[in-house]
This record gives structure tokens, C-alpha cells and sequence, in this order.
């Protein structure tokens, strides 16, 4: 998304919403008076939360005033971790791990098939403002790779044809369900068959 978009897409003010003021001040008591600018993280999760999965300039401001701290401290908080989205997003959000495990089990196939399906170019918004989709670092599901998180869900033991199905659904509005695709439970090993008489994994 080119500079020019991200300007323009910028709302002049932003307060958090009833429910979130709520949740905010139950976030708060969890620190002491003296240190409540260490919630900006929870809430800077709130903010982009409520504002369709990005987080405006308005918004770090906001929490700067309320959790009396300088603006810049906050803004250098949501540009340094990569969970924060500091532009709009497609309503389904993609994350594509490509670190080695990942890598190895066929992650760059993934990265092919979001090129194909979704854009061209990683932070892109496909053309019905359903999708967008990036690289990231370790999602720590080395176990269940190739794997991406989808908003706030993972899709563990993937390949081109279930990545392709998920992938169909989400530009149609009908996400699957996330989980394995090899049919595991959390981290467990796969089920066992039988051939010839011997359990194989």
C-alpha cells in the first residue's frame, strides 16, 4: 500500500469504544499507578482490535494522553513488533511463517499461492478488500509447518491443496475452520496405520 493510502485512510480522532474503556481499566490495575504506561502493549492490542485490525497515528495518540506518556514512546512500541498493523489490512489478515521449519516443509509454496490468489506484493489488499497477506517470523508452530495464523487463528500441516481450499474460502467470505490439516489434535503425533500388519506413523 503506497504512502499516499496510508494517509488517506487515517481517521481524525479515535477513542476506544465502552467496552474496550472497560477492559482497559481492568488491564490497568494489573500494574502499579507509577507504572501504567507499561500497558500500552494490551493497549495498542485494543486499539487495533476495534479499528479493523490496524492501528491509526489517532489511536497512539490516544493512548499516549491516557496512559500520560509521550507519543513517540508509544509509536516506537507499534513499529518495532511486527503484530501491530500500522496500515489497513484485508479483513482476513494472513500470515505466512517462513522461517526454516516452515521453509522446509514447503512454506514457500504458500508464499506462491497468496502471489497468486490474493496479491501480487506482500501488504497488498486483493482487489475485493477480503484479503491481504505477509511474511513473518516463527509463529511457534514449528511442529504443525508449513503453517499460517489467519487473524487470530492458526492452519497447521498444510499443503498446496488444503492452503488452496483455505485460501478460496477466505476470499469468498466463508473462512474454514483453522486447525490441522492432517487431522492432529494440538501437537500430538499423527494417527497411526496399519500395513501390512505393522503400525506405521
Amino acid at each position: 500500500m503506497s504512502l499516499k493510502k496510508v494517509h488517506d485512510n487515517q481517521p481524525k480522532d479515535f477513542t476506544f469504544s465502552n467496552e474496550n474503556l472497560k477492559k482497559a481499566e481492568e488491564i490497568l490495575k494489573r500494574y502499579p499507578k507509577k507504572n501504567k504506561k507499561s500497558a500500552v502493549m494490551p493497549f495498542l492490542y485494543l486499539a487495533q482490535k476495534q479499528n479493523d485490525n490496524w492501528i491509526p497515528l489517532a489511536a497512539m495518540k490516544y493512548i499516549a494522553n491516557y496512559l500520560s506518556m509521550p507519543y513517540i514512546s508509544v509509536y516506537e512500541v507499534a513499529t518495532f513488533y511486527t503484530m501491530y498493523n500500522l496500515a489497513p489490512v484485508g479483513r482476513h489478515f494472513i500470515q505466512v511463517c517462513t522461517t526454516t521449519p516452515c521453509l522446509i516443509r514447503g512454506a514457500d509454496k504458500i508464499v506462491q499461492l497468496c502471489k497468486e490468489k490474493i496479491a501480487s506484493k506482500e501488504n497488498e489488499i486483493s482487489k475485493n478488500g477480503s484479503c491481504s497477506w505477509m511474511e513473518v517470523e516463527c509463529l511457534g508452530a514449528c511442529v504443525s509447518a508449513p503453517m499460517i495464523q489467519i487473524n487470530d487463528d492458526y492452519y497447521e500441516d498444510l499443503d498446496e491443496k488444503s492452503t488452496k481450499e483455505i485460501l478460496d474460502s477466505l476470499i469468498k467470505d466463508k473462512p474454514l475452520k483453522p486447525g490441522s490439516y492432517r487431522g492432529r489434535k494440538n501437537t500430538s503425533p499423527e494417527k497411526k496405520k496399519l500395513i501390512n500388519g505393522e503400525n506405521h506413523a
